[in-house]
Order: C-alpha cells, then sequence, then structure tokens
C-alpha cells in the first residue's frame, strides 16, 4: 500500500500513548503534526532515529510542530523506550496497526531473504489544516529529525 499523496486528508486516529493517555490527531488542530511510524522500541535504527527527533525536539516545537512516534508496541514498552532516552513526545501504541494502515505505513517487508507484513519506516506531516503536507516513505534513521526540521523550515509559515 502507498503513503498518502499530499492534499489528502489526514486519517483521523486515537492512541493510547506511553502513559496510557489517549492522544487523538484532532488535538492538534492548527499545528504541524510530524507522525512518524518505526518498527520497534530500542532497536539500533528507531533508537537513532528517535534519538534524532528528541535533538532536534526544541527548533520542531518553535516551528509550532508536534512529533508523534508510531509502532506496534504497547504502552509499557513505550514507557520503557522514552524514559531510557529522555524522549520529550506522545510514543503511540498502535498495537492493531490501524494507523499504519491507514496512513500506508504497513506493508511487504524482507529480511534475511524472508517476506513478511510488518511497519515501515515512514514519516507523514500533517499541516495545521489536518491534511498530508508531506511524505517520507522510506526514512534513514540517522538525522532524520533534522531532515525534518529542515522541510519545516522551507514550507511552514
Amino acid at each position: 500500500m502507498a503513503m498518502l499523496e499530499p492534499g489528502t486528508p489526514a486519517p483521523p486516529f486515537s492512541l493510547p500513548d506511553q502513559d496510557g493517555k489517549t492522544v487523538s490527531l484532532g488535538d492538534f488542530r492548527g499545528k504541524w503534526v510530524v507522525l512518524y511510524f518505526y518498527p520497534k522500541d530500542d532497536t539500533p535504527g528507531c533508537t537513532k532515529e528517535a534519538c534524532s527527533f528528541r535533538d532536534n525536539y526544541a527548533e520542531l516545537q518553535a516551528k509550532g510542530a508536534v512529533v508523534l512516534g508510531v509502532s506496534g508496541d504497547g504502552s509499557a514498552s513505550h514507557r520503557k523506550f522514552a524514559d531510557k532516552y529522555s524522549l520529550p513526545f506522545p510514543l503511540l501504541a498502535d498495537t492493531d496497526h490501524e494507523a499504519a494502515k491507514a496512513y500506508g505505513a504497513w506493508g511487504l517487508k524482507r529480511m534475511y531473504g524472508k517476506e513478511y507484513e510488518g511497519l515501515i519506516r515512514s514519516t507523514v506531516v500533517i499541516d495545521p489544516e489536518g491534511r498530508v503536507a508531506k511524505t517520507w516513505p522510506k526514512v534513514k534513521p540517522e538525522g532524520h529529525g533534522a531532515e525534518v526540521l529542515a522541510w519545516l523550515e522551507a514550507h511552514a509559515k
């Protein structure tokens, strides 16, 4: 499944964060939302990516953006991951993969010659009106927070 086209309405979601609090896309109307999908808490690539968003978080906030990490891990796993790396943003538990599927972040992956369905590391930026503004369908975890910040600096008015 392909990622959403820029200009399309972002699918609504309501998911629990690392503290079990429900977070909905509608909570952030009027802000830029950086929704990043990652395969697994506390694995090397996902840690690099999360820390890249952490290190750029103040600048992202200054641009009027919120950062939301999403994976299929549960809230307790997210809590440990957030605590271990001092992650300042919500990590959402998409345990049934409904949000990942709605955003095109779920699909066929290949590892060690095997094919399986899984979460695809990808990012969607949603504009203050709730529309998809930019997608990164295949993300390199290293420095991705800075890459998203650079895009926002060029596009967020």
